[in-house]
């Protein structure tokens, strides 16, 4: 077991931890000892056990604030899971039926004997212009 030095509100505490734990311990005790910070500036000096509860309790408060928030991500998640898994079995979707307009073959007909006309009378006017 490591033995370790933390400081919470000001004051030294000797604490121990599994080996290779140290940090996570000091990660910890800096979020004790940033509450207590907070409650020195709001309240001034108090007896160290009731500055270790009030922080112990204001970090209490914001675990089971991200605890409901958690919750609630999961929940959401959940849902779009759901949702992703229903639309990947639902069925295809029928393929939409475009309907494309087709031209009577009279119609193209008549448009070729009209351009064929055009063009005669055009090869006309150039002769006689030119004549």
């Amino acid at each position: 077991m490591a033995e370790v030095t933390i400081q919470i509100g000001g004051r030294g505490f000797e604490v121990s931890c599994q080996d290779g734990e140290e940090s996570y311990l000091h990660s910890a005790a800096k979020m004790l000892d940033d509450e207590a910070q907070v409650l020195s500036d709001q309240i001034g000096r108090m007896p160290e056990a009731r500055m270790l509860l009030m922080a112990g309790l204001m970090l209490a408060d914001k675990t089971a604030a991200v605890e409901d928030r958690i919750q609630e991500v999961e929940a959401t998640l959940a849902e779009r899971e759901a949702e992703i898994a229903e639309l990947r079995a639902a069925p295809a979707p029928e393929p939409e039926r475009i309907e494309v307009p087709v031209v009577p073959a009279e119609v193209t007909d008549t448009l070729a004997e009209l351009a064929a006309r055009a063009e005669s009378l055009a090869a006309e006017l150039e002769e006689r212009a030119a004549g």
